[in-house]
């Protein structure tokens, strides 16, 4: 991501993350505890190699339940060791503790009377280690820690959020525009070599090059919407019509990217001040999530140094209330740059958005650093919570500072 640092003052320290899965433990802290009585029952599970539908499918067909009655409130990652809150109607106690595989476990179950839904939890929290470092440049970290959890992490979106050809956001944009000519290029073109697989590459380099015979014959079997479509483009020589077989839940994964994007550029262009409230901005409620307008910054600001108050960045939609003010100025240069409106949200389908608002920073709590040397190598353990929403790697990016040179 091409995104400003915080802390750009302090050196990183490089490294990787991610070597295997046990380098990265998450840990759900759930918003409330099970009540105790109820036809759900909420338990905690740990997988690993797994993402959360891979493991709600397993516990579904086990217990011979639909996987759309498992409520869930967060996502988790597949590679790494994950812990999370999982509610299920209509079974026992006993049934669901008996479950247990290499990579699933139940670690406990209680009866509750509600189904989760997404959102319902407080926040996470991580152990990373970091690895091909010097574990004694663990003291260079905790001046950069100390800055995030006074002045506030920005609350960038990671960049996995943007898909691993990074272009999720302006396939939403196409989409929001009604570009189909630009859409289906986006899908099946634009060429970008060591992103994908090879024989996606030549396809795309095909699709790119016009010859759409040869593009089809390259696109593998498994890409089976990108045959669709490319199948239906050549037969009717129509953007439209192909673009008509995207599927649903990518077109709105791609208008929540274009979202992200908007937001990770208001945060960026406030990242000087990120602490700071101006008049007209619509500031966060920590303890309530709740907005309000500020009319005197001034007298606001001390709430805001007690990361009582933040300032809200967009995520673009046709209900969501605009700032005044600098901060609507600031957003609106942002907005003209991607030629979209609020009102380009309201659509009678399912691509429009109402839209919402998001603090511009997060506060990382409990943050805690170790270096040590394992099996596989020297490492530095960085442990922290973050708020429901937030993404690790950002706190992690404001540590290594990959992109920037690194002192010795």
């Amino acid at each position: 991501m091409h995104l400003p640092y915080l802390t750009s003052d302090f050196p990183g320290i490089g490294g990787s993350i991610r070597r295997r899965p046990e380098d990265f433990f998450v840990q759900e802290l759930p918003a409330y505890e099970p009540s105790g009585e109820g036809e759900h029952v909420m338990c905690e599970i740990q997988k690993v190699g797994l993402s959360t539908f891979d493991a709600i499918d397993q516990i579904a067909r086990t217990l011979d339940v639909n996987p759309r009655e498992i409520g869930f409130a967060g996502m988790k990652d597949a590679d790494a060791i994950t812990r999370q809150h999982l509610t299920i109607p209509r079974v026992s106690l006993e049934s669901l503790m008996a479950i247990q595989s290499p990579k699933l476990s139940i670690l406990s179950a209680e009866r509750h009377l509600n189904k989760l839904r997404l959102g319902h939890l407080k926040g996470n929290r991580f152990a990373i280690k970091i690895r091909d470092v010097e574990p004694s440049h663990v003291v260079r970290l905790r001046p950069i820690l100390d800055r995030l959890e006074q002045v506030g992490m920005p609350n960038f979106f990671g960049e996995q959020r943007f898909g691993r050809r990074g272009d999720n956001d302006q396939l939403g944009a196409a989409i929001l525009r009604s570009d189909h000519d630009a859409l289906i290029k986006l899908v099946l073109g634009t060429a970008v070599k060591n992103v994908e697989p090879s024989n996606v590459f030549e396809a795309r380099r095909f699709f790119d090059n016009g010859d759409l015979e040869a593009a089809m014959h390259k696109w593998p079997r498994s890409s089976g919407m990108e045959r669709r479509i490319l199948a239906r483009f050549i037969k009717t020589g129509s953007a439209f019509k192909a673009q008509m077989l995207i599927e649903p839940k990518l077109r709105r994964l791609w208008m929540s990217a274009l979202q992200s994007r908007v937001f990770n550029d208001v945060v960026a262009a406030r990242i000087t001040s990120l602490s700071r409230v101006m008049n007209g901005d619509l500031a966060y409620l920590h303890d309530r999530g709740a907005c309000f307008i500020v009319e005197d910054a001034e007298k606001e600001q001390p709430r805001a140094n007690a990361f009582e108050i933040s300032a809200t960045g967009p995520m673009l939609g046709y209900r969501m209330t605009l700032p005044a003010g600098e901060p609507l100025a600031i957003e609106q240069v942002i907005y003209d740059r991607f030629q979209i409106t609020r009102e380009d949200f309201k659509r009678p389908s399912h691509d429009k958005a109402k839209g919402d608002r998001r603090p511009l920073r997060v506060q990382p709590t409990d943050t805690q650093l170790a270096g040590g040397m394992d099996e596989h190598g020297a490492y530095i353990t960085v442990a922290f919570s973050l708020p429901a929403g937030s993404f690790a790697t950002v706190l992690l990016r404001e540590l290594m500072k990959n992109d920037q040179p690194l002192e010795s």
